[in-house]
């Protein structure tokens, strides 16, 4: 079937993601994206997620043939994001047969709602630039884990998540931080990668460790600071 011949609605985008391995339904009808997906979705997430603007809008622009002056207006009126875009990119690269503009459009907002939004676990309160100021006043001392999407040193120090939190004395909050999204916060507290253990004591940062860390590793910090 030519390409033109699909429909783009999201019924059909659903089943063309799910055919083609990009979505796992379980049987309670949850979706979830595949780890497969999720490597060719984490390739144009760090091209495209992390460039500047005037290249995001010229690549907005060579995609879609938008003049560049309407880029933003554009993005604007439509709702695009640039996650639409890396998840529009990722699933053309993606499937096995080539699909209209139209359909992938439509993917490409059905993967960015069922894609996790965040790296912050569910164990952990999430930290963003309009609350980490009155999170750490309230909570004096503090561990804040910061987190990124697509990193494997990330995702294997969550794998000891539970064992981390066994060695955080009583008393000290514990929260993870978005380092994508929370940039004020990053800066504040200079951190310019992920994993980041930063430990807050009496209000006042004392102590960083980047890099997967381990249980004893981030027991030793612990120790020192606390």
């Amino acid at each position: 079937m030519a390409a033109t011949d699909i429909d783009a609605d999201p019924e059909t985008a659903l089943e063309t993601l799910i055919a083609a391995g990009a979505v796992d339904e379980a049987p309670d009808g949850t979706l979830s994206t595949t780890a497969e997906f999720e490597k060719t979705l984490a390739v144009y997430h760090d091209i495209y997620g992390a460039v500047s603007t005037e290249e995001f809008h010229r690549t907005v622009s060579e995609l879609f043939g938008v003049a560049p002056e309407n880029v933003e207006a554009r993005l604007d009126e439509f709702g695009v994001t640039r996650a639409d875009v890396v998840a529009y990119l990722a699933a053309k690269s993606f499937l096995d047969a080539p699909v209209g503009q139209d359909l992938l459009l439509v993917m490409a907002g059905l993967l960015v709602e069922i894609t996790p939004s965040s790296p912050v676990p569910d164990a952990l309160d999430e930290l963003d630039d309009d609350s980490f100021e009155s999170y750490l006043a309230a909570h004096p001392d503090a561990v804040v884990l910061v987190w990124r999407r697509f990193c494997e040193p990330c995702d294997a120090m969550k794998a000891d998540l539970d064992a981390i939190l066994d060695r955080v004395p009583d008393g000290v909050a514990v929260a993870g931080v978005d380092g994508e999204a929370a940039d004020e916060f990053c800066r504040r507290f200079d951190v310019d990668s992920a994993p980041t253990l930063l430990c807050v004591r009496d209000g006042e940062l004392r102590e960083r460790a980047s890099g997967r860390q381990t249980p004893a590793e981030v027991a030793a910090v612990l120790d020192r600071v606390y």
